[in-house]
């Protein structure tokens, strides 16, 4: 697959997930987000893939200034449309990138990368992504960078999809010893309610790593 199709691959595939339905998600921050997030000092924030914009909203709503991105233009078209309901929309830029193709510009006191998962993307795109993501954090920032642990418990698992342990990520990061701290490593099980009203349990991973210097 080269790049450009693999562009293509995700901008259509992200499009016609959003297009599918006039709502996706609750419009809740993602609660590992709210977990890790509430306590930090606001500054500037990056979300990546942000979709319909719940999280960059509550971090708005803190006080954070916030550049919030995703490849699908219509789930950016519905979180400006959140912002500016809550209030927030002075507080956020939304702009549409392919963060295997592009990447945001500048330095950011919290990059969040919330079940950063994609079924059409490449093997290594993301953690060459969320390499990328550990580059843009400031100086005493933090990379905050949650994933599920699997398949929810009323899902037959399937091999075709790998989950990153939080030992791959942090290998993947290949961030230097003595310029990161990682002040998270968690595992953390919820129950969660799938598309046809079934009723399970699933375990997602969280990890804070603070940018020494």
């Amino acid at each position: 697959m080269t790049e450009s199709t693999a562009s293509q691959n995700a901008q259509e595939f992200w499009e016609g997930f959003y297009q599918d339905r006039d709502q996706i998600w609750t419009g809740n921050p993602n609660p590992l987000l709210v977990r890790e997030g509430a306590a930090l000092s606001p500054g500037t924030a990056l979300d990546l893939g942000c979709g319909e914009g719940a999280d960059a909203v509550w971090l708005a709503g803190l006080g954070w200034r916030v550049t919030a991105v995703d490849v699908s233009a219509t789930a950016l078209r519905r979180a400006a449309i959140h912002a500016d309901q809550a209030g927030v929309a002075d507080r956020i830029v939304f702009a549409e990138h392919d963060l295997a193709q592009t990447f945001p510009a500048g330095s950011f006191d919290l990059v969040s990368a919330q079940f950063f998962h994609s079924p059409v993307a490449q093997d290594d795109e993301r953690t060459r992504v969320l390499r990328r993501a550990a580059e843009a954090v400031a100086a005493g920032g933090v990379l905050l960078i949650a994933g599920h642990a699997g398949w929810p418990s009323f899902v037959q698992d399937r091999h075709d999809v790998h989950f990153p342990t939080m030992d791959e990520v942090l290998t993947g990061l290949a961030l230097e010893s003595d310029g990161w701290q990682v002040e998270t490593a968690d595992e953390v099980e919820r129950e969660v309610t799938g598309p046809e009203g079934q009723v399970g349990r699933r375990s997602d991973t969280i990890l804070r790593i603070r940018r020494l210097r």
